[in-house]
């Protein structure tokens, strides 16, 4: 079988695979938001953590709690680092340089998990389980509890209450993401993935790193976090050894974005609507694969920079879906992909990270970018937008239109000035087109949450520690807030029927306005940067 014939053949049993648990996993995760019951587990930890599991909150409220409990955690991760030496299984690897520290904690707080340091040789065991693969959980749980209270202010009517970000950030741990991250370690496990304490083995002379892998690769998946715990991350064999564990970690990176669609159809009464999402996600996430399946399998150096265990096909699924949710991961090197299949990673960024976006943050920014494609439609017909049965006024546009501009903002900003520091240039690898092309692709990864890299570019400077770092934690939470504030104005706001001239948001027509928007605010935003860089490079 030819490998393009066998690439095809991993797609068609990706998308089945997908397709089969779209409904039950996205009615179940609706279950799980919706359930008026808490577990025993679920009350304890209440307990201890003295939260109120029936009080709802504002969206202020719930924005507060998500931003605390996030900077908590990127202090306590900043601790941990810094104490490493005293704590076990160490390995006499020292405190974490406060620089690396700094940026880590925020890294995996923010469910970016961007590396600049080599996991085997600065991280010890109990930081990487303690601290780090905690945060895969908890960071994406958040994510999820962000997209809920933005649906349940679609679904709610005349209240100011979101519910609870307590009882939704334990229930998205405890109730998804711990059960299928420990069903899918042993599954892991089972196609070879390493599982060890030891700090590593012997092989014909050399010390081979080891870790406990399989445990953190499936939440480092399911989360769409991708921080690896070996520097080679999904391109290593002892976290990804063959073909079966890549599509197994493919499947995990796009199972939750992908069910969520589900979840958000059931929950405000309309399936339909969130096949439309589904559907749009698809087809850019479907168009982007072709893109740099064809530019990589047609490149002047087909095999560079992708695992000849995979070759072209794998690698591209790979990167396609790695950056089309926020997860990072990579079985092979993109620095090596053409300048059409790099700009093509780049571009999956570059929309939102919604196609189909991570944990939760593909959700939400997909129905923000609904928002703003309505209030279009709005304007060429001449009247009042509105998506499932609420108004689209100032407020709710402003909000949505803040969330929209973060993260273009903070990137090109952050681009931009890394770009004119003379220190640059001594940090690239490459100079020209190329070079252009890693520094956006470090701030696009660092803006959108992503974490994957070009890996041509260093960044172990104070400069990009700290300018990467602050871009991380201003690409998320800053929509985050916006989002809960839109979610808050329209939860406030009362039904509105259907009338004549309210636009049909469960067909093709809109299916086209919202794939359309997304599309054009990324090249109104971005084409003259990309002109300069991927797209110079492809036509030299």
């Amino acid at each position: 079988m030819s490998s393009t014939a066998a690439g095809l053949v991993q797609v068609g049993v990706l998308l089945v695979a997908l397709a089969v648990v779209h409904r039950p996993f996205g009615d179940y995760m609706a279950r799980v938001y919706t359930s008026a019951g808490h577990s025993r587990v679920e009350r304890a930890v209440y307990r201890v953590a003295r939260v109120d599991p029936e009080s709802g909150q504002r969206w202020g409220t719930y924005a507060r709690g998500v931003i605390a409990f996030s900077f908590v955690g990127v202090v306590l991760l900043y601790v941990l680092q810094r104490i490493q030496s005293v704590l076990p299984f160490d390995f006499d690897r020292g405190a974490v340089p406060p620089g690396v520290a700094f940026n880590t904690a925020i890294s995996f707080v923010t469910n970016t998990n961007w590396q600049s340091y080599v996991p085997e040789s600065v991280m010890g065991h109990t930081v990487q389980m303690v601290g780090l693969t905690v945060q895969n959980f908890v960071s994406g749980a958040v994510g999820m509890a962000v997209a809920v209270a933005l649906v349940r202010g679609f679904v709610r009517h005349r209240t100011d209450r979101l519910g609870n970000f307590w009882v939704d950030l334990v229930r998205g741990t405890i109730r998804i993401l711990l059960p299928v991250a420990f069903l899918f370690a042993v599954v892991l496990v089972a196609t070879g993935v390493v599982m060890s304490l030891k700090s590593g083995v012997t092989v014909d002379g050399r010390q081979v790193a080891t870790a406990p892998v399989a445990s953190q690769e499936a939440i480092k998946e399911l989360g769409t976090n991708g921080g690896g715990v070996l520097n080679a991350n999904s391109a290593h064999p002892f976290e990804n050894p063959n073909g079966w564990s890549n599509l197994i970690e493919v499947f995990l990176i796009l199972v939750i974005p992908v069910s969520l669609t589900r979840t958000f159809g059931t929950l405000v009464g309309d399936r339909r609507q969130g096949y439309v999402l589904l559907g749009v996600m698809g087809t850019l996430w479907s168009l982007v694969l072709a893109v740099i399946w064809v530019a990589e399998a047609h490149g002047l150096r087909p095999s560079e920079g992708k695992e000849t265990r995979f070759g072209v096909p794998s690698s591209a699924l790979f990167a396609n879906s790695t950056t089309g949710t926020s997860t990072g991961a990579v079985n092979s090197m993109h620095d090596s992909y053409t300048g059409l299949g790099g700009g093509g990673a780049m571009l999956n960024m570059l929309f939102g990270e919604m196609t189909p976006g991570g944990v939760g943050t593909g959700l939400y920014s997909i129905l923000v970018m609904a928002v703003i494609a309505m209030f279009l439609a709005g304007l060429m017909v001449g009247r009042t937008p509105e998506y499932l049965g609420k108004k689209l006024g100032r407020r709710e546009v402003t909000a949505a239109a803040v969330s929209i501009l973060a993260m273009p903002t903070v990137l090109l900003v952050g681009a931009g000035t890394a770009a004119l520091l003379p220190s640059t240039k001594g940090a690239l690898n490459n100079p020209g087109e190329h070079g252009l092309s890693e520094i956006l692709y470090a701030y696009a990864s660092a803006s959108n949450n992503n974490g994957s890299a070009f890996a041509g570019i260093t960044v172990t400077s104070d400069w990009f520690q700290a300018s990467l770092g602050v871009c991380m934690a201003l690409g998320r939470f800053i929509p985050i807030i916006a989002v809960l504030c839109l979610a808050g104005s329209l939860a406030a706001q009362k039904k509105v029927p259907e009338t004549a001239g309210t636009l049909p948001t469960t067909g093709p027509l809109f299916a086209t306005l919202l794939g359309g928007s997304i599309v054009l605010v990324a090249a109104l935003t971005f084409v003259p940067a990309l002109a300069l860089g991927p797209i110079a490079e492809a036509l030299l």
